[in-house]
């Protein structure tokens, strides 16, 4: 391992955490940055472990509004609704997670046109809904009855292809059912808790023998750089979706996406 490793590890734990909450996927642009870089992890488990830092940054965050919740579950049927409402979303994650995680991993991850290609679609995509999205019915992302929970979780798992965006597809589905731009935002917060904190414990557990000392020191100074990087943009976000949409960052996917494909052109 060295110097540059290193630099290299804390530059992109810096993307994730800058890209986990917002609709631009942060998978794309590390293995889009990474393959530019040439960045190699083994078995691409850097990406997946440093997403932990970004996790502890929703918990930092909002570490008061959760202790409320622990509080008040023996006696609060808000309180447990919440709760059933996000395992409920997260479910349909971690079966099809679990069921297609090897394909997920060994080809479309290696697949960097692919991920420029989903980050134009999704890039479109954004752009149209900012302008078309159904005159909203729920504001309280603490509040979602488990039905929509569940329907909002299976758009998250369009995330499972790279460049799609886990956040951008559960704002885009929560959305479409119409909850407003912000609670839609703060539920893909909350809901990001058990599904990145699963996705870390199975890689994890998939990959324990390959790694070595080296990786996990890579893996620690990305971790941290991604807790310090999200608990910028948690705290930032939903003011700025308040005030300035989706739009912007639908672009945002569609420069980086053409910008990728053609330096792919370029350099391959």
């Amino acid at each position: 391992m060295t110097l540059g490793d290193m630099l290299e590890a804390l530059v992109l734990g810096l993307l994730e955490g800058l890209t986990e909450f917002i609709p631009v996927s942060s998978t794309a642009h590390l293995l889009l940055v990474g393959h530019f870089l040439g960045f190699e992890s083994n078995g691409h488990t850097f990406e997946v472990l440093i997403q932990l830092g970004a996790v502890l940054a929703i918990l930092t965050v909002y570490f008061q509004r959760f202790l409320h919740v622990a509080q008040q579950l023996p006696t609060n049927p808000g309180a447990r609704r919440f709760v059933i409402g996000i395992l409920v979303a997260f479910l349909p994650a971690a079966v099809i997670g679990a069921l297609a995680h090897g394909f997920i991993k060994s080809v479309l991850f290696e697949s960097p046109a692919l991920i420029c290609g989903t980050l134009i679609f999704g890039g479109i995509i954004l752009l149209f809904i900012d302008k078309v999205v159904p005159e909203p019915r729920y504001n309280n992302a603490m509040g979602f009855p488990p039905l929509l929970a569940l329907k909002i979780g299976f758009f998250q798992c369009l995330a499972m292809i790279p460049g799609m965006s886990r956040s951008g597809s559960t704002i885009v589905g929560a959305m479409l059912m119409g909850v407003d731009k912000r609670a839609a935002a703060e539920f893909s917060f909350f809901l990001a808790l058990p599904t990145m904190f699963g996705a870390f414990v199975y890689d994890l557990y998939k990959n324990r023998n390959n790694l070595s000392f080296d990786d996990g020191l890579l893996i620690v100074i990305g971790f941290v750089a991604a807790f310090c990087a999200a608990v910028l943009v948690v705290r930032t976000l939903l003011d700025f979706v308040a005030k300035h949409g989706y739009a912007p960052f639908g672009w945002w996917r569609i420069a980086v996406g053409v910008a990728g494909l053609i330096g792919l052109k370029l350099v391959g």
